[in-house]
This record gives structure tokens, C-alpha cells and sequence, in this order.
């Protein structure tokens, strides 16, 4: 059964969303596929001031993604790939929600957001990185019509990871 995705707004992250962020990623559910503990602040702060750049010079970033009400759920969005392992070079979509905020449509209505901003700033594809263990990250990439590319363990987890990619 489709449901209706919820209606969701997407924003450069602030300096405040680094706290909002910490404190919606602060839950060893949230962070299972992330290294599985919570991240400290100093790391969203710069990742929020780098997100802000990204904005600046690229036109698209990791947004933060708020509810009808304003309520900040977690990011969403796109940069190049930040790691020496993987995808170098390429433009990776990516999302993160609170666990409150899990199984209600709004990391596919972001990301549906994000793709559309994505070809507006004419990125011709992107990738998503996925452990394979990651069912629900996974259903996402399916949603948004992404084709499973490559299987490889993951350097640091020592587990399988999955890249995904979509033509624009």
C-alpha cells in the first residue's frame, strides 16, 4: 500500500542545527551503521560549517530536514564522497533521522527534495553508500530507483558496504 510521503522543508544547516543534530544522533540505534556510538558536538559543529560551504560553492549540501512544525529530524542531502576508501570523486546522497522519526516516509520525501535540488545544480549522478546489513537505508536507495553497483568490505567495520548509484 502507497502511502502519502509527509511534507518536509530542507535548509542550509545553522550553527544551532549542530546541537540539534547531536542531540537527534545521541541513540546507539541511530548510530548503528556509523560507527555505533554518538559522535561529540565539536564534530557537528564542523560538519554543519561545512555543510554551509558546500552550499556556497557547490549549490547543494547535507540539509537539515525539518517536519511541517519546524522540528529539526536529522539531515539529508549530497557531497563529494569524504573518505580515501570508496567512491573518491563522486557525489554521494546520504540521510540520517532521529529514531523517532524512523519508518514515517520522511527520509524518502527528503531525499526525493534532494534529488530534485541535485539535478537542478546539474550533478549527473549520484551514489549512496550502504551497509549491507542496513535494511532500511537500503529500501531507500530502492525507492529512489538507485541499482546496486558494488560490494565491498567496509576498511573499518570489516563488514560489507554497498554503493548505489543513480544516473540524474
Amino acid at each position: 500500500m502507497n502511502r502519502a510521503l509527509p511534507d518536509v522543508r530542507l535548509r542550509v544547516p545553522t550553527d544551532e542545527d549542530a546541537l540539534a543534530w547531536h542531540r537527534v544522533f545521541d541513540d546507539p540505534e541511530v548510530m548503528e551503521f556509523h560507527g555505533g556510538r554518538s559522535a561529540e558536538l565539536s564534530l557537528y559543529e564542523e560538519l554543519t560549517a561545512r555543510q554551509r560551504r558546500h552550499d556556497a560553492e557547490r549549490g547543494f549540501c547535507l540539509w537539515t530536514v525539518l517536519d511541517a512544525s519546524g522540528e529539526v529530524l536529522g539531515f539529508t542531502g549530497a557531497q563529494p564522497w569524504p573518505h580515501p576508501w570508496g567512491p573518491a570523486g563522486e557525489i554521494e546522497i546520504g540521510w540520517r533521522l532521529g529514531r523517532a522519526h524512523w519508518g514515517k516516509g520522511y527520509v524518502t520525501a527528503a531525499a526525493l527534495a534532494t534529488l530534485e535540488r541535485l539535478r537542478a545544480a546539474d550533478v549527473p549522478e549520484v551514489v549512496a553508500m550502504v551497509m549491507a546489513a542496513n535494511t532500511r537505508s537500503i529500501a531507500v536507495t530502492r525507492r529512489l530507483g538507485m541499482e546496486l553497483a558494488e560490494v565491498f568490505p567496509h576498511p573499518g567495520l570489516g563488514e560489507p558496504a554497498h554503493r548505489y548509484r543513480l544516473t540524474l
